[in-house]
């Protein structure tokens, strides 16, 4: 039988890495009934082809080809497709390896779903970084809504009649980018893209010889030419419009631009004018407004350059990134901006737009925690604008309801933590806040240079992990109004809220009472309740109610240690009826009654039952 995944490993010159690569294919949680390897060894001369065939000798689902050397991974890829017998193919380069339940993981996602190529997670190792982070697996993703796009590298799985009946093959005779093509047409081709990132399917490992295809010299033109080959291939599976540019802008970052870095400030002119020739026409023809205003300025500046035939001022722009001469950001007018050479010189042609950084200006935060201290709330966490310098940074809250908006000042340290105090019953211009859900945002500015507007961004307050429990509590009192507040992070995005006037979150949840009868007295109510941070000055009296009916108990209050209060009352007179107990609490500008639970049974309301003959002899309606 035909086994269910081919892996096809070309090999050139990579013997002190063979045993592991190879050994992690021989690991896999996938039976070895399932697997084979088809090894093609392009022409080594290091002693990896004598290993190959040491290795294949004993096992019968090892195949070894030989061939002379090609001058990339091309060629021996496509000889192993040819000589592969899978209903998937998996592409794994001789000096990186497999996750242990790689194949199994793969495989499984496309049985499943039934994916024409399933990507799993890529991770680095060996100093070498992973080209893109996937984080969330998914059955079917597109590739103009998620990262998958940003690797085009053939270490993925892919169905053998995707490969057949598109005619998909591998560049040959190329060093660098010999997949690109391979990928690109397979990806717009598949009816289906999967990806498996729950487990770290494929190992990138950097050589310590920095003999990587990665690092090797490279034909410039050539490259650029090959680049341009590739739009094309895209323009003629993707209409123009917004789909297309996702998928071109990739490349102005791949194939394109990244000509533009240290190896071309180290050309001489002419070979700087050459490749700079070759490339103009690719950015005139390909560049949209769209892929310029989304590129980083660093690759804007090269394009604007590359597209007007500034030479001169791209070799300039090169060498100073190259020689680490371009500084954290300015802000200028409000805005950040990128200090590359010719920033507002008025006798070169390059416009702000080429410079702008505000967009890619993030605010990172992270929350520290929330503290009530006597009845005022403490915000402490981490913020800071990327991009800019730390010193000068301000913080600061921003407290939303409706319309309304109020501002509470942060203190801030220059590593970047920072403090702010939220009072309930003075943050509204020392007045408290109104009854109502208040959201919180965290606004973090940059000073200008000029000493000008400053750059502001906000954004939802994180909340603390993990986030206490919402209570509601008291705050103010003295010449302050009493207000009830709870500090809560909403679902599911876990944003920083306030409950003023404890709408959401109950005051005194754990209130409850009981009635005693006495046979010669009066019934008597005992109740207990909680109420985090009660200033000293608010009243707590017994009430009875009885639809709009109230009748206040004479009422004898002890508070315990910390925020318990017992309260004890005894009936007079009332009229007949089923009564609720409830425990009102007043202060300046505020009063509620917190409902009461029967201290017997917590799943029902405390009440006090008052038969036919007893007469009325005090009644409050409040």
């Amino acid at each position: 039988m035909n086994p269910r995944v081919s892996v096809v490993v070309p090999v050139h010159n990579t013997a002190p890495y063979l045993e592991r690569c190879f050994g992690s294919v021989l690991s896999q949680s996938l039976g070895q009934d399932h697997w084979e390897v088809v090894a093609v060894d392009d022409g080594s001369t290091d002693g990896s082809a004598a290993w190959l065939d040491d290795f294949a000798r004993e096992r019968a689902n090892v195949t070894v080809v030989h061939q002379e050397a090609s001058g990339g991974a091309g060629k021996p890829r496509n000889v192993g497709i040819e000589h592969a017998r899978g209903e998937f193919l998996f592409f794994l380069d001789s000096d990186d390896h497999l996750g242990p339940q790689a194949l199994e993981r793969l495989l499984a996602m496309a049985d499943e779903h039934g994916s024409d190529v399933v990507y799993g997670r890529i991770v680095g190792g060996g100093g070498r970084p992973a080209p893109v982070d996937l984080r969330r697996s998914n059955p079917d993703v597109s590739l103009f809504d998620s990262p998958v796009y940003w690797t085009l590298a053939a270490y993925k799985l892919w169905r053998r009649t995707l490969i057949d009946g598109h005619r998909l093959r591998f560049v040959e005779n190329r060093l660098r980018g010999e997949d690109v093509p391979f990928s690109v047409k397979g990806l717009l081709n598949a009816r289906r893209i999967s990806v498996v990132a729950d487990h770290d399917c494929y190992v990138l490992e950097g050589r310590e010889d920095n003999s990587n295809a990665s690092e090797q010299d490279i034909d410039w033109v050539d490259h650029l030419r090959h680049g341009e080959s590739i739009l094309h291939l895209v323009g003629e599976h993707v209409p123009a419009g917004a789909d297309r540019d996702k998928l071109v802008e990739r490349h102005f970052h791949g194939e394109i631009l990244s000509v533009f870095g240290s190896h071309f400030a180290a050309l001489d002119e002419e070979e700087r004018a050459m490749v700079a020739k070759t490339a103009r026409p690719v950015v005139q023809e390909w560049l949209t407004d769209r892929i310029f205003q989304a590129l980083p300025p660093r690759l804007r500046l090269r394009a604007h350059c590359l597209r007007e035939g500034l030479l001169e001022e791209l070799t300039h722009i090169v060498r100073a990134d190259a020689g680490g001469e371009v500084g954290p950001a300015v802000v200028r007018d409000g805005r950040a901006w990128a200090p590359y050479p010719y920033f507002r010189d008025g006798t070169r042609a390059l416009p702000d737009a080429c410079y702008d950084l505000t967009s890619r200006v993030v605010l990172r935060q992270s929350a520290h925690a929330w503290t009530w201290e006597d009845g005022v709330l403490a915000v402490t966490g981490n913020a800071a604008l990327t991009l800019l310098p730390a010193a000068g940074q301000q913080a600061a809250l921003v407290l939303r309801n409706g319309a309304a908006e109020h501002r509470v000042p942060a203190v801030r340290t220059e590593n970047g933590d920072y403090r702010a105090e939220v009072d309930p019953a003075r943050a509204a211009g020392a007045g408290p806040l109104s009854d109502g859900n208040w959201t919180v945002r965290l606004e973090v500015g940059a000073p200008a240079e000029d000493g000008g507007e400053p750059l502001t961004k906000i954004a939802w307050l994180s909340a603390p992990e993990p986030a206490p429990l919402p209570v509601a509590r008291l705050t103010g009192g003295g010449d302050a109004p009493l207000v009830a507040a709870a500090v809560y992070a909403s679902e599911p995005h876990r944003h920083t809220n306030l409950d003023i006037g404890a709408q959401r979150h109950r005051l005194g949840p754990d209130a409850c009472a009981a009635v005693a009868r006495r046979p010669l007295g009066a019934p008597r109510v005992t109740a207990a309740v909680t109420l985090p941070d009660c200033p000293e000055d608010a009243e707590l009296e017994l009430v009875l109610a009885l639809g709009e009916q109230r009748v206040v108990l004479e009422t004898e209050v002890t508070r315990l240690s910390g925020s318990r209060f017992t309260l004890r009352g005894t009936l007079a007179h009332a009229s007949e009826g089923r009564w609720e107990i409830r425990i009102r609490v007043r202060g300046r500008g505020f009063s509620r009654d917190v409902p009461v639970a029967d201290a017997g049974d917590r799943t029902a309301g405390a009440v006090l039952d008052v038969p036919a003959h007893w007469k009325w002899t005090r009644r409050l309606t409040l």
